[in-house]
């Protein structure tokens, strides 16, 4: 094969085919190449080569052609009145195992164990006496002692997506005595926005069914309340934004798409923005990342995101990698084609970086944070990397490729290094990375790796809070024993044992010193079933945990 843009010797066997072509430049594609006549001379060129385009400056998108995610926000307030004074059409009354709730007819249904006040048990009471509103739904909220703000963030989900199945359109939700704080009212603000979010974009019936108004009937209503209110509704637009972009399919969002939609983001809440393209990629040494992205015709990327605060409190920069392949067919490595369909979620963990820059702009917390989000797709074309690859990363290390469906490491480790060298003391990357967490934790756990207790332990804690549950994994310097190659400083992958763990310790290497935490979200940033609270689909895992991490940081 003639390397790109070479020009063919003259040859008399050619001539026919030279004088053939018309006076003005044209072309031919014939059996996977293009060949074309420029300056009288012959140019061959694979279709599949790279795109030489570069990713656009968002300036010189018309509007109407940028990529920006949509989503109807329901209108969110907080009411300070009696219950019975409560306009709706339906008020959601939280009621507690082992306290029966005598109000709005419901003794009767206690007494004969219709409603028993377990977790997540909807009871819908219509024309309820003594009230405003015109039906009052019986929420369980389990036992008192066990109901946090994450329960209650559950519940306030599940009663909206309950009511809205039949189209009830205003809601209000009662937090009565003892219950009123801030924390409980950003929860249930975050719940309800969460809980209406549906994954039917591109369905397209006019039958589509969504909250106008949701109400937190508060006692003690005021302004420490309704800032709370708008805390809960800046995280929870933030975390449905990233749900929305995990939830485009792999035609519609292109890591070019990504780029517009986080370039459109930053515009729209003064962050600072920055677009790698290829050739400064290239220039950077990034070899990982650009091995993974040589296969397909969609440029790669690097989004970095910037938040400065005004004053920044000690010297602390906290650094949020997020995987963003924005498709993955494993490559030549090929994955199976049973679900993988579900690939286009394989840039979660770059959506919750955005998310969480998204939130953390308008909420400003005392430390700079960058977020930096590698896009890539991972696909099989004729300049794939191969199984056996060789390829050198930004930090000097060589990696052999030995499974190109081992992709994100790759990307990540890049990153990894360039946040490193842009001043970032702390690291937090998160990426829908390995099988091998989904086989050890399920569905419910997030796999958290580290290399730093005190950045673990905050971590941890910032999850506790958010109600995100993640699990501490081994990452002793023994598992890198399965990593060697004899070709190379490091192999890709470290064969069939503890895969999720000999990832981490994979990117433990471009870490380095630089106290790091890794979360695998693989088996918790997409619901295959729905929950009640939660349609089926993106979660928006981990973006809330990292907003309150950067929140709550102290020196």
């Amino acid at each position: 094969m003639s390397p790109k843009g070479s020009t063919l010797p003259k040859n008399p066997s050619l001539q026919l085919l030279e004088t053939s072509f018309p006076t003005e430049p044209t072309y031919i594609v014939l059996q996977s190449r293009r060949i074309a006549l420029v300056n009288n001379e012959l140019e061959v060129t694979p279709t599949d080569a790279p795109a030489s385009r570069k990713i656009p400056n968002l300036e010189s998108i018309p509007k109407h052609r940028r990529f920006a995610p949509k989503s109807i926000v329901m209108k969110t307030t907080i009411q300070q009145r009696p219950l019975t004074q409560v306009e709706a059409e339906a008020l959601v009354v939280p009621v507690f195992e082992g306290k029966k709730e005598e109000r709005f007819g419901a003794g009767d249904l206690f007494d004969n164990g219709e409603v028993a006040g377990k977790p997540l048990e909807l009871t819908l009471v219509h024309h309820p006496p003594g009230v405003a509103a015109k039906r009052v739904l019986l929420a369980g909220a389990g036992k008192p002692e066990k109901f946090t703000a994450a329960e209650l963030r559950k519940l306030a989900g599940a009663a909206v997506r309950h009511l809205k199945s039949k189209s009830v359109k205003r809601i209000a939700l009662a937090l009565e005595a003892g219950w009123s704080t801030e924390e409980n009212v950003s929860a249930a603000i975050e719940g309800a926005i969460l809980g209406d979010f549906e994954t039917d974009r591109y369905k397209t019936g006019n039958d589509k069914k969504a909250v106008e108004s949701f109400a937190v009937v508060a006692e003690g209503a005021g302004l420490g309340l309704q800032e709370a209110a708008e805390h809960g509704r800046i995280i929870a637009e933030a975390q449905n934004f990233t749900r929305e972009l995990v939830n485009e399919p792999g035609n519609r969002l292109t890591p070019t798409k990504l780029v517009e939609a986080a370039q459109l983001m930053t515009s729209q809440y003064q962050l600072g923005c920055e677009v790698l393209d290829r050739a400064q990629m290239e220039k950077l040494g990034m070899g990982l990342l650009l091995g993974v992205a040589q296969g397909s015709a969609e440029p790669p990327a690097l989004i970095v995101i910037r938040y400065r605060p005004e004053k920044a409190e000690g010297s602390s920069h906290l650094g949020l990698v997020g995987k963003g392949v924005t498709f993955d067919t494993g490559g030549i490595s090929i994955k199976a084609a049973d679900g993988m369909e579900k690939m286009k979620y394989d840039m979660a963990g770059g959506a919750s970086m955005i998310g969480a820059m998204r939130a953390l702009a308008q909420l400003k917390p005392a430390i700079p944070v960058t977020a930096f989000i590698p896009c890539v797709e991972n696909m099989p074309g004729s300049r794939a990397q191969r199984p056996g690859d060789i390829v050198t990363a930004m930090s000097g290390k060589t990696v052999e490729v030995i499974n190109t469906d081992a992709e994100g490491r790759l990307i990540l480790a890049d990153a990894l290094t360039y946040a490193r060298r842009q001043g970032c003391t702390h690291l937090v990357d998160a990426a829908t990375l390995t099988g091998a967490i989904v086989i050890a934790l399920g569905h419910h756990n997030v796999g958290l790796f580290s290399n730093n207790d005190a950045l673990r332990d905050r971590v941890l804690a910032a999850a506790k809070s958010e109600g995100d549950r993640m699990w501490p994994m081994p990452l002793e310097e023994e598992y890198k024993d399965y990593l060697k190659s004899p070709f190379a400083d490091l192999p890709n992958v470290g064969g069939r044992w503890g895969g999720a763990i000999t990832a981490a310790m994979f990117l433990k290497e471009f870490a380095e010193d630089t106290p790091w935490v890794h979360l695998d979200i693989a088996g918790t940033a997409w619901l295959d079933e729905g929950k009640p609270f939660l349609s089926k689909g993106p979660t928006g895992v981990p973006m809330r945990t990292l907003v309150r991490l950067a929140m709550t940081w102290a020196e």
